[in-house]
């Protein structure tokens, strides 16, 4: 819970940033000198494609959260068996046989979102954030689909 408090402490102040550069913007465009208008329309766009960040991330997480909910009801959440240090960091040993578990899952049951949401969980304990971040990309577009 403590994570998601933070998480949207940092959308709201994302929210004022972006707040603040689109008056900026607004004043450059009212200023008669193209070089200013230039930069104004250029600041628009780069707090669009921030809007449009942010959207897909927060979208992505309620997504993520979703699916976890379902598989919570179902009594099917990966469990965390991985001890770690105090600095929080897992045991590598640990890890890697989590992992293994979980990808020779989604060998064999490749069609299975389920099972792409318990790799995206491994790959995320074992430091992996890029992967894991695709494999619950993929289990989030499977369970789309199978709707």
């Amino acid at each position: 819970m403590r994570d998601k408090f933070w998480t949207w402490v940092m959308i709201v102040l994302v929210g004022i940033v972006m707040t603040g550069a689109v008056i900026s913007a607004w004043r450059f465009l009212r200023v008669d000198d193209a070089a200013a208008r230039a930069l104004g329309i250029g600041t628009l766009l780069l707090v669009a494609i921030g809007v449009w960040f942010l959207y897909h991330a927060i979208a992505f997480g309620f997504r993520t959260e979703r699916l976890g909910r379902i598989l919570q009801a179902e009594d099917a959440l990966p469990e965390d068996t991985v001890e770690r240090s105090p600095g929080g960091r897992p045991n590598r040993e640990q890890a890697d046989a989590q992992f293994q578990r979980y990808k020779a899952e989604v060998e064999a049951a490749p069609q299975d979102w389920r099972s792409w949401y318990r790799l995206a969980v491994a790959y995320d304990v074992a430091g992996d954030r890029s992967r894991a971040r695709k494999s619950m990309s993929r289990a989030i577009a499977m369970e789309r689909s199978a709707r």
